[in-house]
């Protein structure tokens, strides 16, 4: 069995001056969240569920607007209430599927964040894949800039080797059973000093593999993400009609 669980529960507030949250907002017409969840749409015969955490406020309209625009095929997706953090909404979706559907071991959740619409399907497959076998994976990119380390923030401490950096996408994907597992050895106070996933299991000596990812796979998280998101959308139905 393959989940995916869509973690849909952040306010926008470095969006700056909205009235709802970011994945909400509106790009080609439609809002974020649902130009995430086709592409998730596409894998569901390999995907078995596809389970949105979306913020208390904003359950309801997170439920209706899958309903309107999916609707006889919304039974798929299955929306639930979020916590106040990331890994709170993990854990929340992680016990909401062990009571609803008791994984095996070998079954596979993918956690990925609603504000990401452009990952792409090969992504995706390589995420279930590569889970399967490894039983941990992070989408990431190699690191473009030069990486610079400071202790204080006023200082450098250390310029590392650019080319053993990346930098963290989403999907982050991993057995169901083992990521409860690595959870319940975390107290609420360690789980806030880390906002990832993957770092929890390296912090047990656990192995997490690396999946590619792509430089469109980018989070919209500032307004300039959004228009950036605009901008290549446009630019992809320039592209479309040059080639009719």
């Amino acid at each position: 069995m393959n989940i995916a669980l869509i973690l849909a529960g952040g306010s926008g507030q470095r969006m700056g001056n909205i009235d709802m949250p970011k994945q909400f907002l509106i790009l080609d017409n439609k809002a974020i969240l649902l130009h995430t969840l086709e592409k998730f749409f596409v894998f569901r015969h390999e995907i078995d569920k596809v389970i949105v955490a979306t913020h208390p406020t904003w359950f309801a309209y997170t439920r209706d607007l899958i309903s309107r625009n999916f609707k006889k095929q919304s039974s798929y997706f299955e929306v639930i209430t979020g916590g106040t953090t990331r890994h709170s909404t993990v854990r929340i979706g992680l016990k909401h599927i062990q009571q609803s559907y008791d994984p095996q071991d070998d079954d596979v959740v993918l956690t990925h964040d609603a504000v990401r619409p452009f990952v792409s399907y090969r992504i995706i497959k390589e995420n279930i894949k590569g889970t399967q076998k490894w039983g941990a994976v992070d989408t990431v990119i190699p690191a473009v800039d030069t990486i610079v380390y400071s202790k204080d923030g006023l200082k450098i401490a250390e310029i590392p080797k650019r080319e053993e950096y990346y930098q963290g996408q989403t999907p982050q994907s991993f057995f169901i059973n083992e990521l409860v597992s690595v959870y319940s050895q975390f107290t609420d106070e360690q789980l806030e000093s880390t906002t990832d996933v993957a770092k929890l299991y390296r912090l047990l000596n656990k192995s997490v593999y690396l999946v590619m990812g792509e430089q469109n796979n980018f989070k919209i998280t500032t307004p300039f993400d959004l228009s950036m998101a605009r901008a290549l959308i446009e630019r992809a139905d320039t592209i479309d009609q040059s080639s009719n």
